[in-house]
């Protein structure tokens, strides 16, 4: 028995009925979403509180728990007992990170109304995973509920739920930073001259450079930061390590398609350097193998018999047509298999689960329970 087929006997069974963080990460288009809310599902069905938080723009999984929307507060899904779900809200979540780190209230309104701030609070890089994990973080916190479940970002960058705190924080603390924080310094008279010796650059009658205001916001925004970089590392630090402890499991999500299964792979094995725990892999819409008897039924007859069957009435066309369909999904299913094993080779997944491709999109609760059946077999 392989790795592989060993990985195929074991399901998500311990992880939703023990796991008090469980998070989803994966890239996009393959079912990251679902696969969170499936889990949390059932997760808040055998009596655990629970929450899912999704940061995907697409609000799928408000639509697929019967919710009209969803925010940056924890909301009940009414049909599922012991079950909430929110969205997160970048802004909103860096605004309470600076209520959190500012030593008094005036000093945080000063960075919230600071325009610097308000430009980057949702566009620099790494702010929805660093604020996705400060949210979860905040959660587990609460001590409300038993089990977390996060949706990340689909990413194409490796683990930038991973990476995240650590670019953010040395942007806090880079060079840039300490320019602004040097005493005797000023950066916005320093970059002002700059600007005003330029080449075809004029003053105004006040004798202050274009764009000085901005210049003012920038050098306001760091130097407001002074004392708070610590804050921000030890934060990101302890979400670290919560994530790396036994009450967490990363749940990888994937397609049986050679790209996907590419990124995936990076995934696993990046979570392994990272030391971080590994609770399996799912991959998404795999063409399942056809019954013994269908099987059987479709060796037996050859490309020539269709042929003559084509040519038939119009039973016999129809019989005809079943059979090349069930030829088809044959050789998808083949071809899924190949790629697995390929994709896969050499790595241990610790579980792998392969969801079959549904008869339509899920886009509700029952659609959820269809999938857990596949991730829960125990």
């Amino acid at each position: 028995m392989t790795t592989l087929d060993r990985a195929r006997e074991r399901d998500l069974t311990e992880v939703v009925a023990e796991r008090h963080i469980i998070v989803c990460t994966g890239s996009g288009g393959v079912g990251k979403t679902t696969t969170a809310a499936t889990l949390a599902v059932a997760a808040a069905r055998q009596g655990r509180r629970t929450i899912v938080v999704t940061i995907d723009p697409a609000r799928r999984l408000a639509q697929s728990m019967g919710l009209d929307a969803l925010d940056n507060t924890p909301r009940a899904v009414d049909a599922v007992p012991n079950l909430d779900a929110m969205m997160l809200d970048m802004k909103r979540t860096f605004d309470e990170v600076i209520d959190r780190h500012a030593d008094d209230p005036a000093r945080a309104a000063r960075i919230k109304s600071n325009r610097f701030y308000q430009q980057i609070s949702g566009q620099l890089a790494g702010t929805q995973e660093y604020m996705a994990m400060e949210k979860l973080f905040d959660l587990h916190s609460t001590g409300r509920y038993d089990c977390i479940v996060v949706d990340t970002p689909p990413t194409r960058n490796a683990l930038d739920f991973l990476d995240a705190p650590k670019r953010l924080t040395d942007f806090l603390d880079g060079k840039f930073l300490k320019m602004f924080l040097s005493p005797g310094l000023p950066a916005t008279k320093t970059i002002g001259r700059r600007a005003a010796s330029g080449p075809g650059l004029s003053t105004k009658a006040a004798g202050r450079p274009p764009g000085a205001g901005v210049l003012d916001d920038l050098a306001e925004f760091f130097q407001s930061f002074e004392g708070m970089y610590e804050g921000f590392k030890n934060r990101a630090q302890l979400v670290y390590k919560l994530l790396a402890s036994g009450d967490a499991a990363f749940v990888v999500v994937s397609s049986g398609e050679p790209t996907a299964l590419r990124e995936a792979r990076y995934f696993v094995q990046r979570l392994a350097k990272e030391g971080m725990p590994l609770a399996g892999l799912v991959l998404n819409r795999v063409t399942p193998a056809l019954p013994e008897d269908l099987a059987a039924l479709a060796a037996r007859v050859g490309e020539d018999d269709r042929e003559r069957l084509l040519a038939g009435d119009d039973e016999q066309r129809a019989v005809a047509g079943m059979l090349g369909l069930l030829d088809r999904s044959a050789q998808v299913h083949a071809r899924q298999q190949r790629n697995i094993e390929s994709g896969l080779h050499g790595l241990d997944p610790r579980t792998l689960v392969e969801v079959p491709e549904m008869p339509s999109d899920v886009h509700d609760l029952e659609g959820l329970d269809a999938i857990g059946e596949h991730l829960i077999r125990s």
